[in-house]
């Protein structure tokens, strides 16, 4: 066993490389169906003879992959290539008929940016290399105990980009809060459905560790195809470890791909890792190069800017909203819209008790499966609704708990975008009673009541805290709807 005061003597050094499968309706150079979710493997419509590589099939660029990855650059704070070209990268491998892929080496269509990472109190800056347009490969299966491999085309030829980070990360924790920003950064920019289940996002983890202090990095390992935060993060704290134990054996790192078994939460080895000149790049003559002009990307950038990540918690931090309790709401863009709907009327306090609300409230109905974005399906009141149930809170004219009673009849109601909330509440019976007539009858059953002359006593004598005792008992008996405030104002007076 190896010291544990020995690892805080070495340091991971992280790149990451992000696959986003962009929401076009086809695919990238074929007019095969794009969304291939719950299809059997190979369905008709969502596979053609592009996706299969049959000889004499010609690709076709598709002109949305081109925009998404427009607005994927600005996403990224990045340059847009005004030029920008494919090539071919040749391997061998059965999930790609062709034995290429068309990808994008030399002029890629963005370049350099950066990524703001919230990491605790701090913001990480981690640097985009670039990020490029490509075309997915198939998908292939290798049934347990099985002599043969299964290969899925129906993924083949999907569009992507791949994001790829200088190597700015150096823990397990900012790696994860990377990849979760880049999911936040492509699904506000509306460039991806985002969901991890799903496999819109894939990450490969570059890992290579050093001692502290060292002028050079250690020999890096590539973790691929990672398909949720969590994975990230606990690939690079397991093969920072393994590094780490095998230097101290005084082994050597070997340049490898290493995949990621979740279940035992360990990588394992599974080939030598490739340079670039082993994958034979050359120019791919079939399709023309792009030209982006500035009016496109201006164009663009008037769209995304205002709904990127860091736009919205500086937005939303300005009327008072914690950035933490933000980025609890960014992980469901229909949240955040209502928040922005609301933030519009220009009063703090109903869009902080709106807030409030929805998170207390709303998010007990989104279960989300680990960390991968997939949730329950949502009936969440538009925000005017809620807008007028929360004034009425804000007016006290119904309790906390009327109001996520209220809330939850309201989010299953097939009118609640029509209604007249206060009526509602009324007819439901939750609107608080602020009648002094009525409240002062009540006090006085109370005060009556044998149960509650121990709290009078203490209440007479000075302990005012009894009085909560009291208020309680009001409560009941008014079935809730006596107001809490002036129940306990009636029943000082009374016993002064």
């Amino acid at each position: 066993m190896i010291d544990p005061q020995v690892f805080d003597q070495y340091e991971p050094t992280i790149g990451i490389e992000c696959h986003v499968q962009l929401k076009t309706r086809t695919k990238l150079f074929s007019g095969a169906n794009n969304d291939a979710r719950d299809k059997s493997p190979n369905s008709p419509g969502v596979v053609t003879p592009i996706c299969f590589g049959m000889p004499g099939t010609l690709p076709v660029l598709n002109k949305q992959a081109v925009a998404l990855a427009i607005r994927a650059g600005i996403a990224l704070n990045a340059e847009v290539a005004p030029f920008s070209s494919f090539d071919r990268k040749h391997y061998f491998y059965p999930d790609l008929p062709k034995g290429y892929q068309i990808t994008q080496l030399d002029h890629p269509i963005i370049g350099k940016g950066v990524v703001e990472v919230p990491l605790g109190d701090e913001v990480l800056e981690v640097r985009i290399h670039h990020a490029h347009l490509e075309e997915d490969a198939g998908k292939s299966t290798h049934p347990a105990g099985a002599d043969f491999s299964l290969v899925d085309y129906n993924r083949a030829g999907t569009p992507l980009i791949e994001i790829v980070s200088e190597p700015d990360i150096h823990s397990a924790a900012a790696a994860k809060a990377f990849v979760q920003e880049l999911n936040y950064l492509m699904r506000f920019a509306d460039v991806t459905e985002g969901s991890l289940f799903y496999g819109n996002q894939r990450f490969d983890l570059n890992i290579s560790v050093a001692k502290k202090g060292a002028k050079e990095w250690g020999r890096r390992v590539e973790v691929k195809n990672l398909n949720s935060f969590r994975a990230v993060e606990k690939a690079a704290e397991y093969e920072f470890k393994r590094q780490v134990e095998l230097l101290q054996k005084g082994e050597t790192i070997m340049q490898e791909t290493r995949g990621w078994h979740d279940a035992k939460q360990k990588t394992f080895g599974q080939r030598s890792k490739e340079d670039a000149e082993d994958y034979r790049y050359f120019p791919e003559a079939d399709i023309p190069p792009i030209e982006v002009t500035t009016a496109e990307v201006e164009a663009a950038a008037k769209e995304v800017t205002p709904r990127l990540p860091w736009t919205i918690r500086r937005t939303l931090q300005a009327d008072g909203i914690a950035i933490a309790t933000t980025n609890t709401l960014l992980e469901f863009p229909d949240i955040i819209d209502a928040c922005l709907e609301l933030q519009k009327s220009g009063n703090k306090e109903l869009l902080r008790g709106a807030v409030n609300l929805l998170v207390n409230a709303e998010l007990r109905y989104r279960k989300v499966i680990e960390d991968e974005q997939t949730v329950v399906a949502t009936t969440m009141p538009p925000a005017g609704t809620i807008a007028q149930l929360v004034q009425l809170s804000l007016d006290k004219k119904v309790s906390s708990n009327a109001l996520l009673d209220l809330y939850e009849k309201l989010r299953s109601h097939p009118q609640a975008s029509t209604l007249d909330v206060a009526a509602y509440s009324q007819e439901m019976g939750l609107l608080q009673v602020s009648d002094q007539g009525e409240i002062a009858a009540v006090v006085d059953a109370v005060l009556a009541d044998p149960i509650a002359q121990k709290a009078v006593t203490d209440v007479k004598a000075g302990e005012e805290k009894a009085i909560g005792f009291l208020v309680g008992l009001v409560m009941k008996q008014s079935k809730g709807k006596a107001n809490p405030a002036l129940a306990k104002e009636m029943l000082l007076k009374k016993l002064a």
